[in-house]
């Protein structure tokens, strides 16, 4: 997908419609297209070209979706790295990924003149949010100096359009590889399952940070329906549900824990939220429950539940509210199968590990030969999902397959036992991980966010659990915190608490 060529159209079809409103400042489609073409030129005259990557490190902002355009505008490739990085990890990325020009935000105890001496190929680097240091450029400078005229340099579908760094920055990089024909899969998908204008309706709000995927789908779904973005530098349930009412916000996206912040607010049922015409959660597995408690405050909106991953390019199923508990669908261009451990294909109804194939999935991980062999083997890539699929073709989630706990040789799926603890009228948040036992392989282990004021006990928990669930799935050890540890994207860091 030329996904500059789009922009490029919507900026003259609809010159003064707003794009981004951010910090309660406006900006239309015409304002961001010339500052988009700005930023292009001034790269293009850096040496920027098809195949050259530039990095952006940045907060959510106007900036990033300006540098995800300009990008793309010529054909080269983006490395959207999280803002939360130390510079170590910065380091790391850059040198790892090549690349050419990095567009920052200023970097804390680290001069840009120190940078490009530790990362040897990087030509130069563009300075947002301040003034330009020593010889570097400055993002304002551009915008007054350089030519607004389109560039229009059209991709290759095969080409590099995004590498999105997922895990492993401070040891091994994990980069998924990403073409422009994949950059097609989000509206193709939301054309699939039937989303017109209409069910999107004018305005969006997006709280997911732009380096990662959920957040870069709004800048998608923002060209296929000329949709004005409300932009949030980040997730804050007050914040975001005061956006909502204000700008009249039509359709939204979100991770399971969000939803569950959103819910937990002793203010939530204060707030307006008619205008929402469109939820979604993403991120499964989550219980139906959760977005079916949220849609009641939101009575004209309709309810999607997806599923996809950054190697998917997601999303690549998503089912309306008459299939809530299931994550719906693939479409045709999308193949997914449930396999054992043994990559043979299970019957319908079995539970197993979700396998797809199809043209959204990535190129590969970057530099990483044997890891893509790996996750790619036998031509299906196997996303660690675990899941079933039923005689209608609807597929439901069950977990994540390490996050499967094997209690003395049963299965015990943590967000089984998840939702049961989410209903204890006292617990704000919960999540399960197994740790090992010497008896019985592993034991289930719950950790536990009380709500504001209540008190609970351990018995107290396994008690109201032992009512609703099998002997071996009750928690055997509980853990009281004051909070869950997430990632930047919201969802709960599993591995640290099993650590």
């Amino acid at each position: 997908m030329d996904i500059a060529q789009r922009f490029q159209e919507l900026a003259v079809k609809y010159p003064k419609k707003t794009f981004t409103i951010f910090r309660d400042q406006p900006s239309t489609y015409q304002e961001t297209a010339a500052k988009v073409n700005k930023l292009a030129q001034a790269l293009a005259k850096q040496g920027i070209k098809k195949g050259d990557k530039v990095a952006v490190y940045l907060p959510n902002s106007p900036e990033y979706l300006i540098s995800y355009l300009a990008v793309f505008s010529l054909g080269a490739a983006c490395v959207p790295l999280d803002v939360r990085l130390t510079n170590e990890e910065l380091l790391g990325v850059l040198n790892h990924s090549e690349s050419a020009i990095l567009i920052s935000k200023p970097l804390e105890n680290l001069q840009f003149s120190d940078l490009t001496q530790k990362v040897p190929g990087l030509k130069n680097i563009v300075s947002c949010f301040s003034e330009a240091q020593d010889n570097f450029l400055s993002f304002l400078q551009i915008m007054q100096e350089q030519s607004s005229e389109n560039l229009n340099i059209r991709p290759d579908e095969q080409d590099l359009a995004i590498l999105y760094y997922t895990s492993g920055t401070t040891g091994k990089p994990k980069a998924v590889m990403s073409n422009y024909r994949s950059l097609d899969n989000a509206a193709q998908t939301a054309r699939f399952i039937g989303f017109t204008k209409q069910t999107m309706g004018a305005v969006s709000i997006c709280a997911l940070p732009l380096s990662h995927l959920g957040g870069f789908v709004y800048l998608q779904f923002a060209l296929e329906y000329a949709m004005t973005i409300v932009l949030l530098q980040g997730f804050i349930p007050l914040e975001f549900l005061r956006n909502v009412e204000k700008y009249r916000v039509t359709w939204f996206h979100l991770v399971p824990a969000m939803f569950t912040a959103l819910l937990q607010l002793k203010e939530f049922e204060k707030f307006d939220l008619t205008s929402a015409e469109g939820v979604c959660v993403f991120g499964a597995p989550s219980h139906p429950d959760l977005i079916q408690r949220f849609g009641q405050y939101c009575p004209n909106a309709i309810l999607w539940h997806g599923w996809g991953m950054t190697e998917t390019a997601a999303p690549n199923t998503v089912t309306d509210q008459g299939h809530i508990d299931s994550i719906g669908k693939a479409p045709p261009w999308f193949e997914v199968k449930i396999f054992d451990n043994d990559d043979r294909e299970l019957p319908i109804g079995e539970i197993g590990e979700i396998v797809c194939r199809g043209w959204p999935v990535m190129m590969g991980y970057y530099k990483e030969p044997e890891m893509t062999a790996e996750i790619m083997r036998g031509g299906w890539l196997h996303t660690g999902d675990l899941g079933c699929i039923d005689q209608e073709g609807y597929l439901y989630i069950r977990g994540r397959k390490k996050d499967m706990i094997i209690v003395g040789g049963l299965n015990v799926y943590s967000p089984e036992v998840e939702h049961i603890l989410s209903e204890h009228p006292q617990v704000k948040e919960a999540a399960v991980v197994g740790v090992p036992d010497k008896l019985r392989g592993e034991a289930v282990k719950a950790v536990i966010v009380l709500k504001d004021g209540a008190e609970l006990s351990d018995k107290e928990i396994k008690a109201f659990c032992r009512g609703r669930l099998i002997h071996f799935k009750v928690p055997q050890i509980i853990e009281f915190r004051d909070n869950l540890p997430k990632t930047r994207s919201g969802k709960i860091e599993k591995q640290a608490l099993a650590a």
